[in-house]
């Protein structure tokens, strides 16, 4: 079950390979995430000392936030891989033109996982070329929804 997407990814990158990780969290993020109160859209993904961090993912504290607590909204999260995915992961970002990006929040058997995908940096004209295709197929459903009727 997705708790949030991040649609721009799509729209700015060529995901090539996607991977499942999990999140250090700390216990009002969790219940936070839970009650939808998240935002990956700025975010992105780095690897530092042969491990991966997102930075910039924004969790509002929920009001009823324990009082003894500071939540930090924006604090770097560690992501949680195996040992062989991370060294594929190094070895594929570091090549020219390819970045790490946070693709959504989901949950798998209770926990909160992030998907992130291997991407390739989108030009402006691929960006209006997929723009044209996803027009053209809205138009095509929208014909046949017509015919039928």
């Amino acid at each position: 079950m997705s708790i949030i997407d991040n649609r721009k990814a799509t729209h700015d990158y060529f995901i090539e390979e996607r991977f499942e990780a999990g999140m250090v969290l700390e216990g009002w993020e969790v219940k936070a995430i839970r009650d939808g109160r998240v935002q990956i859209k700025e975010a992105y993904v780095i690897v530092r000392d042969a491990e991966i961090f997102v930075i910039g993912m924004h969790i509002s504290p929920l009001p009823t936030a324990s009082t003894h607590i500071k939540p930090d909204p924006v604090r770097t999260r560690k992501l949680l891989l195996n040992a062989g995915e991370i060294s594929r992961l190094i070895g594929k970002s570091e090549r020219a033109g390819y970045a790490l990006v946070p693709l959504d929040l989901h949950y798998t058997k209770g926990r909160i996982k992030m998907a992130i995908g291997l991407g390739k940096g989108k030009k402006m004209f691929d960006k209006r070329e997929s723009e044209k295709e996803r027009d053209w197929e809205r138009e095509k459903q929208r014909l046949v929804r017509d015919k039928r009727a």
